[in-house]
């Protein structure tokens, strides 16, 4: 079965730039998609960027958008966020999260139901 695990968590301060990892194992990207999320202490999980496998459309949040990067590198079976500018709303846990490649196309890639696969995640902290 598929496991996420995260990395590249930290701390920064406003303004700064971290990178975040995902290690996908078990079963080679058998997922139809592949996303971030986060949580900040008190508030709901929120999604972040996701990246379909086949053809790598990616979409992001608006909080996010034009300052945060997804990618994946399929030959290592990882996922990649790169968060520039970043501010202290930033703050929280990562996770990455996958959706299972037989149940097709999400209708709103970055909403938590969408996904049953998830990692353990990382702590940013951006203050």
């Amino acid at each position: 079965h598929v496991q996420l695990v995260e990395s590249g968590g930290g701390s920064v301060q406003a303004g700064g730039s971290l990178g975040l990892a995902c290690q996908v194992s078990g079963n080679t990207f058998p997922s139809y998609c592949i996303a971030w999320f986060r949580q900040a202490p008190g508030l709901e999980r929120e999604g972040v960027a996701s990246i379909a496998i086949r053809t790598t459309a990616t979409n992001y949040a608006n909080s996010v958008r034009g300052r945060f990067t997804v990618s994946i590198d399929k030959d290592k079976d990882m996922m990649f966020l790169q968060m520039r500018i970043l501010q202290p709303e930033d703050t929280g846990t990562y996770f990455c999260a996958a959706r299972p490649w037989d149940e097709g196309v999400p209708n709103d890639p970055l909403r938590v139901p969408e996904y049953n696969i998830w990692g353990q995640g990382t702590q940013v902290t951006v203050s």
